[in-house]
Formats: structure tokens, sequence, C-alpha cells
């Protein structure tokens, strides 16, 4: 992902993916053995399907905060997923123009969650009472992308760290990486020939000893056949806490997408499908599985 127009929404784009570059080594791993076996010649041929970020759903927060910054920027909200079990609302994105990702955005629906634990997220929350994406110069790209990686909320404690956790592990992971990159995605349906679909990639990517995903099965296919995804098991993080505590804790990870031709497209070579010709979109029950990419059942085994 290299956006070189020098627009605000390439800055922030570019400086979203630096940093999560620099903190999830798997992605340089993927991108030199794609360089080195020929798959790519560099790494911005590589497309990106689209990146995801976490919010927590309280006021001055969430996805109503969060996405203001990118519908400045020309996305168009699309499609509404709810995960019951997971207690989290979702939203797609449209990109303003091709080259740019789809945006994935989701939230916890906090007051669904036990009352310790609305309690706590409401202790390094409540004093936001204002939205700070309404503080920010939303054509400044290097403000926004600042934005995304500062503190909003004190450093949590490890003991309220571990009591999220034992009751939501997507609540445990905003409230420490906050508006960090979770993921970027690799298009692999645009690659060459040979590592074009999602089993021939997931193979590739294993053989350089990286875990994928298995929750729900290694591939999480849509229940039309069109949408196929797999995703790394997150980066583990030593991860410092407030009064200097340490732990090891999941961090961002990459995820994989096939997109398919449409059914009345399906008579057109591969080679010269359009975006517009594949299947768009995402599906709950593919989602659902790769959010667990971050959680400890997949991380410690």
């Amino acid at each position: 992902m290299n956006f070189d127009q020098g627009t605000p929404l390439d800055i922030f784009l570019n400086m979203l993916f630096d940093r999560y570059q620099a903190k999830v080594p798997a992605v340089k791993r993927i991108t030199d053995a794609m360089i080195a076996q020929g798959i790519v010649r560099e790494q911005h041929e590589i497309v990106n399907d689209h990146i995801a970020f976490r919010a927590l759903g309280v006021p001055n927060l969430g996805i109503a905060s969060f996405e203001k910054i990118f519908l400045h920027h020309g996305y168009t909200k699309r499609d509404h997923y709810y995960f019951e079990a997971k207690k989290l609302n979702a939203y797609w994105y449209a990109p303003p123009a091709e080259r740019y990702p789809r945006i994935f955005m989701s939230e916890l629906m906090v007051d669904e969650l036990s009352p310790e634990v609305q309690s706590i997220i409401h202790r390094y929350t409540d004093h936001i009472t204002t939205d700070p994406v309404d503080q920010l110069d939303l054509n400044d790209g290097e403000a926004i992308g600042e934005f995304f990686h500062r503190s909003l909320w004190q450093l949590p404690t490890r003991s309220d760290y571990l009591t999220l956790l034992n009751e939501s592990e997507y609540a445990a992971w905003v409230i420490y990486n906050r508006y960090y990159l979770n993921h970027y995605t690799i298009s692999v349906h645009a690659l060459k020939d040979g590592y074009d679909t999602i089993q021939r990639f997931d193979d590739f990517v294993e053989g350089l000893g990286i875990k994928l995903n298995d929750a729900g099965g290694k591939i999480k296919v849509s229940a039309d056949g069109l949408l196929k995804q797999s995703s790394t098991v997150a980066e583990m993080q030593e991860a410092t806490f407030a009064e200097g505590d340490t732990m090891s804790i999941a961090g961002s990870y990459v995820e994989f997408a096939e997109r398919l031709s449409l059914p009345q497209f399906s008579d057109v070579p591969a080679e010269a499908l359009t975006a517009a010709q594949r299947r768009e979109g995402f599906e709950t029950t593919n989602a659902d599985k790769i959010f667990e990419s971050t959680y400890t059942e997949q991380t410690r085994s």
C-alpha cells in the first residue's frame, strides 16, 4: 500500500500503513517473499482490498465519530453488519477511487456488556465530552495521521485489561491499542497465476512459517461462495501498562481476500474482470471469525 498523489487522504493512509508495517513483522516477511519469488516486483503493486479499525461505542467516540474522517475524503457508507455474540456493530465504506482500499469499521456495543466491564470502559472514556474528530482539520493529512495514534484515554492497568479480556477480547484490544490499524488486506485475486486464489496464497504464507487463523477453518467462505478470506494470527507485542506492569498481548495481523466474479460475469476471463464485476461488500459469518485473529485461542496455540 503506497499512495503518492500527495492528497490528505494519501498522506494519512501512508502514515497509518508505515506505523502498522513497522509493528507487524509478518507484513514485511510476506512482502519480501512475494518480491523474492517474483509474485510482485515491488510492494506498491499489491492491491489492498480493505483496512479495518476497531472502536468503542460510547458517546463522542465509535463509528459516528470515526467515520467523519473517511466520509470527508469521499468514502461512501455502505452495508451494516451485526455480530450478536461479540456485541459488535460494523459498516463498510466504499472508496472514492479504485486505487484506495475499502474501509471496514466496527464498534463494541458497550451498553450490552456487564456492569463491571461498562464501568471500566467508562472510567477511561467519560472524560471525553466532545467529539475529538470535530477538533481536527480534516484537510490536514498529517494531523489525521497523528490522530490515529494519539492517546485519547489513559493507559489501562493490567488488571483492567485482564478483566476486559475475560469478557470481551475485542474490548481489551481496543482499550490498549486504541485506533491503531487492526489489519490490512491483500487482494489475492489480483496476483499472478499460481498465487491468485486463497488456497494457493495460504499455502505460500504457511510455507514462510507464518501461522494462520483457523477459527471456523483457515478459509472463511461467504454463503454465496464468492468471497473467500483468511488471515494470519495477530503478532504478539510486549505491552507496558499503567504502573509499569508488562504483558505479552495481541497486536495486529494481515488478511487475505479473494473476490470471485459475479454470476453474470462468469464467462469473463479472470485477467479481464473489473472490480465492479467481482463480489463486493463483506460477509458477517466470515468477519466474525476473522475478528478472532487477535483472540487468545488463536494467539496462544
